[in-house]
């Protein structure tokens, strides 16, 4: 086994005993990369990571992410280096200036190899959408990694890089995470700055990101989270070391909570078995578990409510995208012309529906019956989510109705499972909860996953349910490499 699969800590151990270099650990993600064949990547950084690495001589003992590479979703502005938000109208576009996270990685002497490929500016929830085409789930190519943050979970999955950012603003780092048997965490919002971040739906957006293993999550916290001058929502509560809080927390006192509607939802009976089985253990090592109830009305509005309101933030924040400040652009006879050639040339049909649909939402005459009522039912949902979490640690559930569905899928759309099962997380963002994903179980050689929630600002209580939860189904730093082997495919 490369040290590039073992853990940060792991890692982190072996450089400071010098038994591998931060070199030797930077070409072999590099060479990992340039072999990738699932469209994971916009661009691999590889000269601009070979020149970081080589300075990297002297190991600070302290630091854990010091000279550990990684993945950035390339829709966070790196200097210097392309940042195309997966769309052709930014195609080619190099920023000027830093995302906060990318900078903060870079000050903590973490290694960027690669910039990864999102659905287009991160709207969509299927990795098919970007301008590079398909990104395939590495478990199975005919099958989907979900997203938006696909090429991000790719990475951590086929074993490229220890962990890789991505964003979530409705489930697109913890679905994708159940998918492809990673853990994946968004903290509450404004915990990590999301100044450098192109905006999808900024009351909804969360840094989020991919790890193998609990404990590389509470350590990336430690580093990422904090107040930034640069963005006004940051918040200024204190940051902590999780992974010292969230072992002080003892998860088997907890007491928590599943939505009987949501698990009722899911069809999947193979899911639903690994998970009462799950259940019974966590009842067995002290904790409390019990199902309760919330309003269908609220629940099955959970997607409407999302899309109407990430819809028109879209439309609206993403105006600059117009051809004159910076991106493509196709010359037109007048400014309108020119504005209008571009924005059609440059987004696909899905991202032109989403601004009309947006665009619609805000008008005057459709204010109230779409915007405005969407925002009450997003303050209804979130109070009745709330209200449980007032009895309850956390909220567990699958985190997908099943395993990640195959490219041709037909599933109806409509469907209670579809609706419910397959969007529920939102909840999270419109509340702006901790949230994570840890793998459940496989079936059919592909993972799935089972996802905590827990109440604002109480990362170390949901990283210790995870951890708890990690320990007892035994999935931890997994990878398609070595699930692989271990199965003998």
């Amino acid at each position: 086994m490369s040290y590039l699969d073992l853990s940060i800590s792991e890692i982190h151990q072996a450089l400071v005993d010098k038994k591998v270099t931060v070199l030797d650990l930077v070409k072999e993600s590099l060479e990992r990369a340039k072999k990738d064949t699932n469209n994971a990547f916009e661009y691999i950084c590889e000269k601009e990571a070979l020149e970081e690495a080589s300075k990297l001589t002297e190991i600070e003992e302290d630091n854990l992410l010091f000279g550990i590479p990684y993945v950035l979703k390339d829709n966070f502005s790196t200097k210097g280096i392309p940042t195309t938000g997966s769309s052709n109208i930014l195609n080619g576009y190099v920023p000027v200036f830093d995302s906060t996270v990318y900078k903060k990685l870079h000050d903590a002497h973490a290694i960027l190899i690669a910039k990864a490929t999102l659905d287009e500016l991160a709207m969509g929830g299927t990795g098919t959408t970007g301008h590079l085409g398909i990104t395939h789930n590495p478990y199975s190519k005919e099958r989907l990694c979900g997203g938006s943050s696909c090429g991000s979970a790719v990475a951590v999955a086929a074993g490229i890089v220890p962990f890789a950012i991505g964003s979530d603003t409705g489930d697109s780092v913890r679905k994708p995470a159940s998918y492809t048997g990673l853990v994946g965490f968004k903290p509450t919002w404004g915990r990590i700055s999301r100044f450098g971040l192109f905006p999808f739906a900024p009351s909804m957006d969360h840094v989020a990101y991919f790890t193998k293993n609990v404990e590389d999550s509470e350590i990336l916290l430690s580093c990422l989270a904090g107040r930034d001058e640069l963005d006004s929502t940051s918040s200024t509560k204190e940051v902590l070391n999780y992974k010292l809080e969230a072992h002080k927390v003892d998860a088997k006192s907890k007491k928590l909570a599943i939505v009987e509607e949501i698990y009722d939802s899911i069809t999947d009976k193979d899911v639903k078995n690994e998970f009462d089985s799950l259940v019974k253990k966590l009842e067995n090592e002290g904790m409390k578990v019990e199902k309760v109830h919330i309003n269908m009305n609220l629940l099955n509005a959970i997607y409407g409510t999302y899309f109407i309101i990430s819809c028109a933030e879209a439309g609206s924040n993403n105006a600059n995208l117009d051809g004159i400040k910076f991106g493509n652009r196709i010359e037109g006879e007048s400014y309108e012309d020119l504005v209008k050639k571009t924005r059609t040339a440059g987004f696909s049909p899905l991202i032109k529906r989403r601004f009309l649909i947006g665009s619609f939402s805000l008008m005057s005459e459709n204010q109230d019956e779409l915007f405005r009522r969407a925002q009450k039912s997003r303050r209804l949902i979130v109070n009745a989510f709330n209200n449980v979490l007032k009895d309850y640690d956390a909220i567990i559930l699958p985190a997908a109705p099943s395993i990640a569905p195959k490219f041709d899928d037909s599933s109806d759309k409509l469907s209670n499972e579809y609706l419910l099962a397959d969007n529920y997380l939102a909840f999270g963002n419109f509340a702006g909860l901790p949230s994570i994903t840890v793998p459940l179980g496989f079936k059919e050689n592909m993972p799935y996953g089972i996802n905590i929630t827990g109440r604002i600002f109480e990362e170390a209580e949901v990283f210790s349910i995870a951890k708890n939860i990690e320990d007892l189904q035994g999935f931890s730093n997994i990878t398609v490499l070595n699930y692989k082997e271990k199965e003998g495919k």
